[in-house]
């Protein structure tokens, strides 16, 4: 009798005016009532009341009232099943607990209600309850029929909600969006295949866009609105734009945007119609380009990782600058994830692969990374698989359209770096640092003079002493990106100058780079950054590559500078540091994977600016010419031999051991075997002679016969190879 009192009065409580106060108390008794109405009928009563209840529906409706109706039926079935449980195991003489309504009947009941005086998105708001209660987490509580029956009922709902513009409006085709959202795992392959993805894949771009979700970026304008650009920021919890975020945080799309983003990528897949998802496609670049200016004109955007405690106040590093961040790279996850998935339907789906529209897809996917590229530069966009897979895949799409890589690169040249102290934004280094990465990878796919305008020009004015990245007397701490700048720029060039089409580039420009590298090292480039370049240029200008043919000199030009810097060029000794940002362990994995080039140095060990040039030096001797080979293994031998420090010439030494022993080519390991044999190779390197001059018999192979038959012997075991 209680239980038919309250449905009475809950029935009476919807026909109220709507007061948010009560609101609460209504929704909170219906689940009680769904919970307890032992009578089949009453559940079905209940159901269709409430969907037409003027005090919750003629109120204020927000996706959060929406989601509500989903969580009370989803709790109210958890209920049910655990009454229905706990009944079974219970003896017969005990009263049941609960209504005593079995699961499926319980479910039948309540979709019963669901009739043609309430919309279709409220019964799918009410199905994906229900279905959520009874088979999430493995519950299996109804029947396969009953289930199979349910999972039909949500799809044919939100099919017919998506398609009816009218009845179902803006907050209508949101909440089937992020309803479909927690039915999707629920659903059977053969039952998500009903769905029609043309019609639910632009509402759930609106969901993830829109007023519901993040709203087009508009937070940003908040935040600019409430900051005064100063020496120290300060953005603390009382101001609007910080209760804006805080609201947008707990709003359901923010809370669920990874699957929300990966509904939206399978409905990409599976979207009939291509124009849908190239809608979708510029969606993305629309939204990212609008927070990218957004975030541009926020002086927040000035404000580098590395003087971040220095330049914001406590509160606003305790509290909503974080938050800000969790939420951009929330932003980042799901257009990386929705790309990935446009590009991957690129490669398969022939109305985009086409010559017409994979360019223009490709280069759009391109600028819509690079407008988050102040998120992905922080936050390590490698680490998103889905990252990596689109921004690779959408290169390996543009270069095969010239045309497509000179646009892509003309429309988001960076500006000429400044000199001095003046430092760029960090957003303007971060699409910079975009530009170079994918510069780097276009050479094969321009023409030699759209190299050196474009690629060549913009990267050397990065190495060049007199920028801000290369100056010794850069920002003080330096920007957290400057090290990244840096290698972006040297393999950008290098990129350029190894292309056997660019080989007059290569003649033209390696000059200058090798002066702006000398330039740079130790100051402003580390040893590592250094040995893997130098090497890279002596490669490029040897054989069998085409420039070693135009000037078969350069590359023994370049070891004859390097080797006098290091002995008579004034090269300090004292050990270097470790450049801010480079590890020494990670330094070295680094050096491993290019293929021995710092070999010989172990992660922890310090070399001097001296030791560095000579260890390049021998990185560079597979690959200068061979009739030269000889004479520069017994140079590089008397080189290592002018350093003074002990342990570092046992460094030298041992780099110069692993070159001889696992690198050269067959025809340069041999020569190096007679070297090292009889021409003095083992007594220059072990003992630290000097080169024999004269007398060819100076030096003998260990054991042979010397001058008046007396034995030539070496120092011990390491004289051998």
């Amino acid at each position: 009798m209680a239980t038919n009192r309250l449905l009475t009065t809950a029935l009476r409580a919807y026909q109220n005016a709507p007061n948010p106060a009560e609101t609460p108390k209504i929704l909170g008794t219906t689940t009680t009532l769904l919970t307890h109405l032992n009578n089949p009928l009453n559940l079905s009563l209940l159901t269709t009341h409430f969907l037409t209840a003027r005090a919750i529906w003629q109120g204020p409706r927000d996706l959060q009232l929406c989601l509500r109706i989903v969580s009370i039926y989803n709790t109210a079935a958890i209920h049910v099943r655990r009454n229905e449980l706990q009944n079974a195991d219970s003896s017969t003489v005990q009263p049941p607990v609960g209504s005593g309504v079995s699961s499926d009947d319980w479910a039948r009941a309540v979709a019963k209600g669901l009739d043609d005086r309430s919309s279709r998105w409220q019964h799918v708001l009410v199905l994906t309850g229900i279905l959520m209660g009874m088979e999430s987490e493995n519950r299996g509580s109804l029947s396969s029929s009953l289930r199979s029956n349910l999972e039909q009922a949500v799809v044919t709902a939100a099919n017919l909600s998506l398609h009816d513009h009218l009845q179902t409006g803006p907050l209508g085709r949101v909440a089937v969006a992020v309803a479909l959202t927690y039915a999707f795992p629920l659903l059977s392959h053969p039952v998500m295949g009903q769905i029609d993805m043309n019609a639910l894949l632009p509402a759930l771009i609106e969901a993830l866009l829109g007023e519901e979700g993040v709203q087009n970026g508009d937070f940003v304008s908040s935040i600019t609105e409430d900051i005064t650009p100063g020496r120290t920021i300060s953005w603390h919890g009382n101001m609007p734009s910080v209760a804006r975020l805080q609201k947008l945080e707990g709003r359901p799309v923010a809370q669920n945007m990874g699957p929300l983003s990966r509904l939206v990528a399978f409905a990409v897949q599976h979207a009939t119609d291509s124009n849908i998802v190239l809608r979708v496609h510029d969606q993305l670049l629309d939204f990212t380009a609008g927070l990218l200016d957004k975030w541009s004109h926020c002086p927040l955007s000035a404000v580098d990782i590395s003087v971040e405690a220095a330049v914001l106040s406590p509160e606003t590093l305790r509290d909503p600058y974080p938050k800000l961040w969790q939420l951009s790279k929330k932003i980042l996850y799901a257009v990386a994830t929705i790309s990935q998935s446009i590009v991957g339907r690129s490669l398969i789906d022939p109305s985009i692969r086409n010559d017409i529209v994979a360019p223009s897809l490709a280069a759009k996917t391109l600028h819509t990374l690079r407008n988050l590229s102040f998120v992905s530069t922080r936050q390590g966009a490698s680490l998103f698989q889905f990252y990596t897979f689109t921004f690779l895949t959408s290169l390996d799409i543009i270069t095969r359209y010239p045309a497509a890589c000179e646009s892509f690169l003309r429309e988001t040249q960076p500006p000429p770096p400044q000199t001095g102290n003046v430092v760029p934004s960090p957003v303007i280094q971060a699409t910079t640092l975009f530009y170079l990465n994918v510069a780097e990878h276009l050479p094969l796919a321009l023409a030699t003079p759209v190299c050196e305008a474009l690629i060549i020009g913009p990267a050397t004015a990065y190495l060049s002493p007199t920028s801000w990245l290369t100056s010794p007397a850069n920002a003080n701490p330096p920007s957290s990106q400057t090290l990244d700048l840096f290698e972006s720029a040297h393999s950008a060039v290098l990129s350029v100058l190894s292309c056997p089409e660019h080989g007059a580039a290569a003649a033209a420009h390696i000059p200058f780079y090798v002066d702006a590298l000398l330039a740079s090292f130790p100051a402003r480039i580390s040893p590592r950054q250094f040995r893997v370049a130098f090497r890279a240029v002596v490669q490029i200008a040897s054989p069998p590559s085409p420039l070693a043919a135009v000037q078969p000199e350069l590359a023994e030009i370049l070891l004859e500078t390097l080797r006098f810097r290091a002995v008579d060029g004034g090269a300090s000794i004292v050990p270097l540091l470790p450049p801010v940002g480079e590890q020494p362990a990670a330094a070295s994995n680094q050096q491993q994977q290019v293929g021995g080039a710092g070999a010989g140095a172990e992660p922890n060990q310090l070399i001097s600016e001296q030791t560095a040039l000579i260890l390049t030096l021998l990185d560079a001797l597979p690959y200068i010419p061979l009739h030269a080979l000889e004479e520069w293994l017994a140079r590089a031998a008397e080189t290592m031999n002018a350093v003074a420090d002990p342990a570092m010439r046992q460094v030298v030494r041992q780099r110069f051991w692993d070159v001889l022993a696992a690198e050269m080519d067959v025809e340069r390991a041999a020569l190096c075997v007679a070297w090292w044999g009889t021409a003095g190779g083992r007594e220059m390197v072990v003992l630290g002679r000097p080169r024999p001059v004269d007398d060819p018999t100076a030096f003998l192979m260990s054991g042979a016969l010397g001058v008046g038959g007396e034995a030539q012997r070496g120092g011990g075991d390491g004289s051998r190879l």
